[in-house]
């Protein structure tokens, strides 16, 4: 039987658009219980969220929406938004680029992506590829949620 899907609603006040937002992402139902979900989904917006990691949500009639409480476990996965400056190559060729890595991503339109890094990857020469496509000017990126796996990685 295929996994139920059900959308859980974030709110959060985002530093980059400097105010109160709301995000849905798409999460499968794991302890009916304890009212936790698995997130199965990329954020575009949520900071410190990211696919796979598990959260607790309660439904609140007044939304019509589960709502997000807490997060109960990471995953390891890692989040990265990357915009795409007007000179750029195609969104869908820097994507690819990334799928070397083992890096699934979803667009929200033709300059903007939001990418998993798994937690198992090497978050080394992929953040390295980021600097290089930012350095020559060809995308903006951001590490909204960021493994401590991968931070460590990265660090000194």
């Amino acid at each position: 039987m295929a996994a139920q899907h059900t959308e859980i609603l974030f709110r959060f006040y985002s530093d980059t658009f400097e105010q109160e937002m709301t995000e849905v992402l798409w999460a499968v139902e794991t302890d009916k219980a304890q009212e936790f979900y698995r997130i199965d989904s990329l954020p575009f917006y949520v900071p410190m969220i990211a696919s796979d990691d598990v959260v607790q949500a309660v439904y609140d009639p007044e939304e019509e929406h589960l709502v997000y409480q807490k997060t109960v476990t990471f995953s390891g996965n890692s989040i990265i938004h990357v915009v795409l400056a007007d000179d750029a190559p195609d969104i869908e060729e820097i994507r690819q680029s990334f799928m070397e890595y083992g890096c699934v991503s979803e667009k929200m339109n033709d300059y903007f992506f939001a990418m998993e890094v798994p937690a198992a990857a090497d978050y080394k020469p992929i953040k390295q590829r980021l600097d290089e496509l930012e350095e020559q000017e060809l995308i903006e990126y951001a590490e909204p949620s960021l493994s401590e796996r991968h931070r460590e990685q990265t660090e000194g």
